[in-house]
């Protein structure tokens, strides 16, 4: 009987091992890509991977800055389960390799020539003391507005160039009786916002005040005047403003209940998602005052360290990601631009042509900067004290005299 058992048991173990070698192994991914948009978009990835054999476990964890799947992830890695890859962005990457918890993609990066094609400022965060840590899926802009064609047209027809040219549509369209503005109040959304702001008080002021921190760029009168136009930006928000998640502001613009809105280009999956065409239905612009510059963050998958069983499937799906097919499916549909430079725009709508030249631009010219909003300008205690203010004063907690010494405070806090 106890022979019998052996040999079902090793039968048993042969019988999984050859299914789990046929079926590619499996992977785990956590991430916060949950709305419409945003599930199409890693679809593709999943069902890449399903095609090789690899099943896909997903953990998704709603919240569009990423902060509630870092805490899913603390608690995963403290309790000595990490999953197999983590969506992450910028500085926190940086956090976690510092923990020694994640995997070393060497091999992989260096078979496929990885560093010849990703753009450094990706790198920063992609790699770690020489090492590979993770796959860039994408590179995002942030300083972008999306705008209702209709809208526009009722408004007077003219994309807005300049400050004063967007206060103008702002106004037309609440003449015209809808929401100006449809923003989400929360506070990632609020600094998604000032980022592009900040910028369009010019690039210099950006990287003093967002990247070097320096305490008079943060508590000047320019810094004063972003403020004033962050509440002259506030007078265009609905009421029932706060909590509402940044793709239901999506869905306003692209119900015509809203004009316009001032988000990242993750914003144009929700567009193409619902079925909108670029040029006939919506209109991309950068923020009045920030062409030729570029504020970036860049979705990367962050590979842990996982069991021996594991490794072969994490390699394929990192391999997958930079996949220069993969990268121009993902990120027609997802709104974002490649994260290797050798990729041809061909297959781009108009907006995605417009921000990989605006990206090749940026970088040529130094105008190339990490969004302080998503995680890429300075680390999270930093962007969380910076948060803090910036929601303060767009809820009207604190004026606008006030605020310039708020933020240059809390950074001092934290720094």
């Amino acid at each position: 009987m106890l022979r019998k058992l052996m040999i079902g048991t090793v039968l048993a173990s042969g019988l999984a091992a050859l299914a789990h070698a046929q079926d590619g192994g499996r992977v785990e991914v956590l991430h916060w890509w949950t709305s419409g948009g945003e599930a199409a978009a890693l679809d593709v990835l999943k069902k890449n991977l399903e095609a090789k054999g690899i099943t896909w476990a997903d953990m998704p964890v709603a919240g569009g800055g990423g902060e509630q799947a870092m805490t899913a992830l603390r608690a995963r890695v403290t309790a000595g389960n990490a999953p197999t890859a983590v969506q992450m962005l910028g500085f926190d990457i940086l956090d976690w390799a510092q923990q020694g918890v994640v995997a070393d993609l060497n091999d992989v990066a260096t078979e496929e020539g990885w560093d010849a094609v990703v753009p450094d400022a990706l790198k920063q965060f992609s790699k770690y003391e020489g090492t590979w840590i993770a796959a860039p899926v994408n590179v995002h802009s942030t300083n972008w507005v999306w705008i209702n064609k209709a809208a526009l047209d009722a408004a007077g027809g003219k994309a807005p160039e300049t400050w004063e040219e967007l206060i103008a549509v702002l106004d037309a369209m609440k003449e015209n009786g809808i929401t100006p503005l449809g923003h989400g109040g929360q506070a990632w959304q609020d600094a998604t916002i000032f980022d592009a702001v900040v910028l369009s008080l010019g690039t210099d002021f950006y990287k003093a005040s967002m990247i070097d921190l320096d305490p008079a760029a943060l508590s000047g009168e320019t810094m004063r005047e972003a403020f004033a136009r962050m509440e002259k930006l506030r007078s265009y928000v609905d009421d029932n403003f706060s909590g509402r998640d940044w793709n239901l502001a999506s869905a306003m613009v692209i119900e015509g209940e809203a004009g316009m809105q001032m988000m990242g280009d993750w914003a144009k999956g929700e567009f193409l998602n619902a079925g909108l065409t670029t040029g006939e239905d919506f209109v991309c612009i950068r923020f009045p005052g920030t062409q030729g510059a570029v504020t970036f963050n860049s979705d990367q998958f962050v590979m842990f360290e996982v069991g021996e069983d594991l490794q072969a499937a994490q390699k394929e799906m990192a391999s997958a990601i930079m996949d220069p097919t993969f990268q121009i499916a993902f990120n027609t549909v997802k709104g974002s631009v490649p994260a290797r430079t050798d990729i041809s725009d061909e297959e781009f709508d108009d907006c995605g042509k417009k921000g990989m030249a605006d990206l090749a631009q940026a970088n040529e010219n130094g105008t190339l900067f990490g969004s302080m909003a998503h995680g890429h300008a300075n680390p999270a205690a930093v962007k969380n004290a910076m948060y803090d203010v910036i929601t303060r004063h767009f809820n009207g907690e604190i004026s606008t005299d006030e605020a310039p010494a708020e933020l240059a405070a809390a950074v001092e806090a934290f720094k």
